[in-house]
């Protein structure tokens, strides 16, 4: 095998090796929280293409540490890191479902017909609210997940390809085309997760709040069974 075919093939294992992480659960779980809140199915990608660029600069960190410094991380270290990445997904989890609780108003009316007084109870969504937040495409949030996930060494499979690799500039090529394929991967994870939240908003709403419920449930499950894992086991 040629030298320009080997560097070819592990760039290219480098992209597909990105893609294939984005399905990780505690990425999803993640993201699923943040997705939850978008109607919109670009928001909804956009989420997922920011957690992207958060978990690229991260890996890239580490990864020119582990390059030029010859950085190793414990497994000690490693497990703190991934339990981080637990006490996040529980906060998320806990959030998401916070906010499913406080979505609706309520409100009480009194009315009277044919002398008799009625009271009405009922809940209406804040729409000014929900307009502006549907328009907010930046999601800084989204880029601080990406980083933690990035920092925790979730893509340790990654960083073990890298001390195989000779050339500082290949290995880094090889960081940027992981990186890449993570982006397109959670922006295509973040899409088909934001599907049924966006067919079942407005006419199904029993069923997008239990979509919503069930993302929120799903983050703080996970969170508690990573953190006893890393640290009670």
């Amino acid at each position: 095998m040629s030298p320009e075919l080997s560097t070819f093939s592990v760039l290219g294992f480098g992209f597909l090796l990105g893609l294939w992480h984005a399905k990780d659960p505690d990425h999803l779980a993640a993201v699923s929280t943040i997705v939850a809140e978008k109607k919109s199915l670009l928001n909804s990608m956009i989420v997922g293409g920011f957690w992207g660029v958060g978990h690229t600069l991260a890996i890239l960190v580490v990864g020119m540490l582990v390059i030029f410094l010859k950085l190793q991380i414990s497994e000690a270290m490693e497990a703190r890191l991934e339990a981080v990445v637990g006490a996040m997904l529980v906060l998320l989890g806990l959030n998401a479902l916070v906010k499913l609780f406080r979505k609706s108003t309520i409100h009480i009316h009194t009315h009277e017909h044919d002398g008799l007084e009625h009271t009405h109870v009922h809940t209406h969504k804040d729409e000014k609210k929900e307009e502006a937040h549907h328009f907010r495409h930046f999601s800084p949030r989204s880029v601080a997940i990406g980083m933690v996930h990035g920092l925790a060494g979730s893509a340790g499979v990654m960083l073990l390809v890298l001390p195989t690799i000779d050339t500082p500039a290949v290995a880094i090529l090889y960081m940027v085309l992981f990186g890449v394929g993570s982006i397109a991967g959670m922006m295509l994870m973040s899409l088909l997760i934001g599907l049924p939240i966006h067919l079942t908003a407005g006419r199904f709403s029993a069923l997008n709040k239990s979509i919503l419920g069930a993302a929120g449930l799903l983050s703080l499950g996970l969170g508690v069974f990573i953190i006893y894992e890393k640290l009670l086991v």
